[in-house]
């Protein structure tokens, strides 16, 4: 299945769906054990960097995405709700090296589910303004979570293997 991308001003929302040749709970642990997010969660040449992770509602990851030059770009994701291996919800905003959040932020639901061995996630992004939202349009977050989703496709299928 082709990765579904869809941008919505009027909401201010960005929806994703992409299907996984995996079974659900190897999915699931893809994107909520940091060993393996940061295996995948960065495009490339950029790596990801989880400095804390807490997998728990009111818990958090704070993490970075690292360029080739060493450069970080920190941020937080707070989670806010947890349905085992059905779905979470995550405030996402950009920080600093020192966790101060630097508002505004965006609202995320990650939705899985499994049919025949194979997981099906859908992303519901919230952004708190607008402008927020074209921002990251236009700093290439298609083309990068594109990329993050390729990763995590390798990823997943290199775990099925094992």
């Amino acid at each position: 299945m082709q990765m579904e991308f869809i941008v919505d001003k009027e909401t201010k929302t960005v929806s994703i769906t992409k299907e996984f040749a995996a079974e659900l709970s190897l999915v699931w642990d893809a994107y909520t054990k940091p060993e393996l997010l940061d295996q995948w969660w960065a495009p490339k040449p950029l790596t990801s960097r989880t400095k804390v992770m807490d997998f728990k509602v009111g818990g958090r990851r704070f993490y970075a995405m690292v360029m080739p030059d060493g450069a970080e770009r920190w941020s937080v994701q707070k989670y806010t709700s947890i349905t085992p291996k059905t779905n979470f919800k995550i405030f996402n905003v950009f920080a600093d090296k020192d966790e101060t959040p630097q508002p505004p932020g965006s609202d995320w639901d990650l939705n899985f589910i499994e049919q025949n061995e194979r997981t099906k996630v859908s992303i519901r992004i919230y952004n708190e303004s607008l402008e927020r939202m074209e921002r990251m349009i236009a700093f290439g977050f298609k083309e990068g979570f594109t990329a993050s989703l390729s990763n995590l496709r390798n990823v997943l299928a290199a775990l099925s293997k094992k």
